[in-house]
């Protein structure tokens, strides 16, 4: 049964609109306030089709110009991000992640930002079976750590050195073991000893003072096995300038000047002759030289000025 429907004067239209034949009332043109009034079934067409609960296919039969035109509505297909996006950030290492090897064998466990080792890690190389674990900073060793390495034998590990680094070397204060029991405990620098430290040797030796470029360099004191001692200046590993040298063994005392490891000129004296193990069998002769302070003052300009001639000499072989 087909139903009519009246306009607002009470008379049935000559023509049944495509609004009619979907089912939609031609009610009065509401505007305004006036508009929001009418409830979702009994609003105008128009006013109906812009409601949010406007059925699916009056989008495409009446939104706009397009309703008038008999024009469909062209849907923008949505844009993907392509999948090597998404696979390339989740392969960046940032954070802490787990081990990652290299196709070297190496291996890492630990934090990372940019790509790179940043923060606290654990390295270890393939190749020599050594292990580092400590702090990180843009790939390199940077900040507190120790290095170890497997014992040839039974294959455990061992510390070799632990301190700080700076720019995947060593520097600042740490400890270092040597393969061959020898041990330095004091400052670095670039990975050398400079600073202040103190090295036992193989043969019982100590030298506790300052260092430069891995050599004994400054002021230092040097024990003996047998307790003698040598206090006094030092360059590139060697006696060089003002010292004193106590021959506990025998009670002696030598004061003076070296050059290369060997005194040149000095003061030989009794010291603690009585607390001396192997005393000489005399006591050494009282000085007669009318001023002795003076005569070491005179060898020591000389010294000094030997010194200072050598670099002259040295450039004019060289020219």
């Amino acid at each position: 049964m087909q139903s009519h429907w009246r306009n607002s004067h009470g008379k049935e239209p000559s023509k049944v609109s495509a609004v009619q034949r979907k089912g939609f009332p031609v009610l009065p043109k509401a505007s305004g306030r006036h508009r929001d009034q009418y409830p979702p079934q009994a609003r105008p067409a128009e006013a109906y089709l812009r409601s949010p609960n406007r059925p699916d296919c009056a989008v495409s039969l009446f939104s706009g110009s397009a309703a008038s035109n008999n024009m469909p509505v062209v849907k923008t297909p949505r844009t993907r991000e392509p999948l090597w996006h998404e696979w390339d950030r989740k392969a960046q290492k940032h954070g802490l992640r787990h081990t990652v090897y290299d196709v070297n064998g190496d291996k890492y466990t630990g934090e990372w930002q940019d790509n790179l080792k940043h923060g606290k890690g654990i390295q270890k190389w393939k190749s020599t079976g050594a292990i580092y674990s400590g702090d990180w900073k843009f790939g390199k060793r940077d900040g507190y750590g120790s290095y170890s390495i497997p014992d040839p034998v039974t294959k455990a590990y061992k510390k070799v050195y632990t301190g700080w680094w700076e720019n995947d070397r060593k520097c600042g204060y740490g400890l270092m073991i040597y393969p061959n029991g020898e041990c330095y405990e004091g400052e670095w620098s670039a990975g050398l000893r400079s600073g202040w430290g103190r090295m036992n040797y193989l043969n019982g030796s100590v030298y506790e003072g300052q260092w430069l470029l891995d050599k004994c360099h400054g002021q230092g004191t040097l024990w003996l096995p047998n307790k003698d001692r040598y206090e006094g200046r030092w360059k590139n590993g060697k006696k060089h300038g003002p010292g004193m040298y106590f021959y506990l063994e025998t009670g002696q005392l030598l004061e003076g000047i070296w050059s290369s490891d060997r005194p040149k000129c000095g003061l030989l004296s009794d010291f603690a002759r009585g607390e001396a193990p192997a005393p000489t069998q005399y006591p050494i002769p009282k000085l007669e030289l009318a001023d002795p302070d003076g005569v070491l003052e005179e060898a020591q300009a000389m010294f000094d000025d030997s010194q200072n001639e050598e670099p002259d000499a040295e450039g004019k072989e060289d020219a």
